[in-house]
């Protein structure tokens, strides 16, 4: 059964979403716009300015998965549809979201299990709704995800004829380049870890060089979309030995843990055993809220999300309420732009 959150309601206008990278718009990756929130206040500038907001021992969590071309055009009993392909469970099926053709502006919630999707010379067979047996979307109106078995080479179909997701707010289709990180080495996602974006090597060379100490973990993104008040689901995770013993000893000396997105928080908030990080990999089913907030993260360097994203409540749950809530504010009022491509935040609570 899908889990309904509350998030918080900041409002925002369609005219704030980012339409195109930041290249395409004439802006390094390092120069969009960077927002820091503390408990002394706010401040704008740019990205390539996060060496002046951190100091000498502080860590900085970073994603090492890659995106992957995770959107692929196919066809549900002869009827066109957009498949977006999400996790490769240990069993070897994939998680798969049906979407409206030709662009996947919404999810079809009319399939069944035991339908068939063929994606070139690929058949999907569609087995059960994903993560549990029950219907994955919140408005009980139909299935979202799908648990799926794969007949043919689902991977070779995608290398050839796949693109990334996308939805309605680009202004057109961008390359799979567009949306890789300088920290993506382990491909895996199905989409971007967007908040290691505005990095760049020069960036983090600046940042190496002045003290900050970078703990690479793995985690591989399922798909976005999910429905207003939708929890995310499991993902795929990995936290190095080499990284958890980092993390702790820097609680240790006084240094902030700094992550690197929603996804580099799940990932090391995954591996937190009795207030110590440890080595781990498998999949997490952690949803980190104010409810059940980090217990080693410090601040957090995001982007923009949605008003009713549980990537939101995430925010929430590292920045507390009324941070967030100001740091959200600022950013409506000087039209910082939301999404993948859009500008940045960084907020720290202490």
């Amino acid at each position: 059964m899908a889990v309904l959150i509350e998030t918080p309601r900041t409002r925002f206008t369609a005219s704030a979403f980012a339409p195109q990278p930041a290249e395409e718009r004439g802006v390094a990756r390092d120069e969009v716009r960077l927002l820091v929130a503390t408990p002394d206040g706010l401040s704008h500038g740019r990205f390539r300015d996060l060496p002046d907001h951190l100091r000498a021992g502080d860590v900085l969590v970073v994603n090492t998965s890659a995106t992957v071309p995770g959107e692929i055009d196919a066809s549900l009993d002869g009827r066109p549809v957009v498949v977006h392909v999400a996790h490769r469970l240990d069993s070897g099926d994939r998680v798969v979201e049906l979407r409206t053709a030709p662009d996947a502006a919404r999810a079809l919630l009319d399939a069944a299990a035991g339908d068939s999707v063929q994606v070139g010379d690929v058949r999907l067979t569609l087995r059960s709704p994903w993560p549990g047996d029950e219907a994955s979307s919140p408005t009980g109106s139909g299935n979202r995800l799908w648990r799926a078995s794969v007949r043919g080479d689902l991977d070779r179909q995608l290398a050839w004829n796949g693109r990334p997701i996308a939805y309605g707010y680009l202004d057109r289709r961008y390359p799979l380049a567009s949306y890789q990180t300088v920290f993506g080495t382990r491909p895996g996602s199905a989409e971007m870890a967007s908040a290691g974006r505005p990095f760049t090597e020069s960036l983090v060379t600046r940042l190496a060089t002045s003290g900050v100490l970078f703990a690479p973990v793995t985690l591989h993104t399922g798909v976005s979309s999910q429905e207003a008040g939708e929890a995310p689901g499991p993902e795929w995770f990995e936290v190095p030995a080499e990284s958890a013993r980092l993390v702790s000893a820097a609680r240790s000396w006084g240094g902030r843990v700094i992550a690197g997105g929603t996804t580099a928080t799940r990932a090391i908030e995954s591996a937190v055993v009795d207030g110590r990080v440890e080595a781990a990999a498998g999949w997490s089913a952690r949803v980190i809220t104010p409810a059940d907030p980090p217990r080693v993260v410090d601040g957090l360097v995001t982007g923009w999300h949605d008003p009713l994203a549980s990537h939101l409540l995430l925010v929430e749950a590292v920045a507390g309420e009324r941070l967030t809530q100001a740091a959200y504010d600022a950013a409506v009022a000087e039209s910082y732009l939301w999404h993948e491509f859009g500008d940045s935040a960084l907020l720290l609570r202490r």
